[in-house]
């Protein structure tokens, strides 16, 4: 069905169901690659990340957001391997993720984007609008969204 499909993951859980279901679907075509993306973001509020990685303060600097983003990159594979995953490519970019995502996704050429419905930054979503809406409004492939 899909021979490459990108999954952002921002260490929520939202993120972590959006990798199970990719992970579902790659097991069904064989060869299948998996693109993690992760974009540091500053955020709104305190955020606790999934995969037994702790509290992300709203104080952390850049270089804290991003030292836990390679931690979340580094468990997302794990756990996309440990359920049957195995080509997999780790991506960490800059920016607004809206773009970033829709960016990656054009220049892997994926069939896919599957994505949390809400992410980390939640609050900021409800004013501006949320990743997930700003890429499934204007990604060139599919895009399944997980609740």
């Amino acid at each position: 069905m899909f021979k490459s499909i990108l999954v952002p993951v921002d260490g929520s859980e939202h993120a972590q169901k959006a990798l199970s279901v990719a992970c579902q679907l790659a097991r069904q075509e064989e060869g299948c690659t998996l693109h993690l993306v992760h974009i540091p973001e500053e955020l709104a509020h305190e955020t606790t990340l999934v995969w037994g990685i702790g509290a992300i303060a709203i104080e952390a600097s850049r270089e804290e957001r991003e030292e836990a983003g390679k931690l979340v990159m580094s468990r997302a594979a794990e756990a996309a391997r440990e359920q049957g995953a195995t080509n997999i490519e780790t991506v960490i970019g800059q920016g607004d993720p809206a773009r970033t995502i829709l960016s990656e996704s054009r220049r892997r050429g994926v069939d896919a984007i599957v994505m949390g419905s809400r992410g980390l930054s939640d609050l900021q979503g409800f004013v501006v609008g949320s990743v997930s809406h700003k890429v499934a409004h204007t990604a060139e492939c599919t895009v399944i969204t997980v609740r």
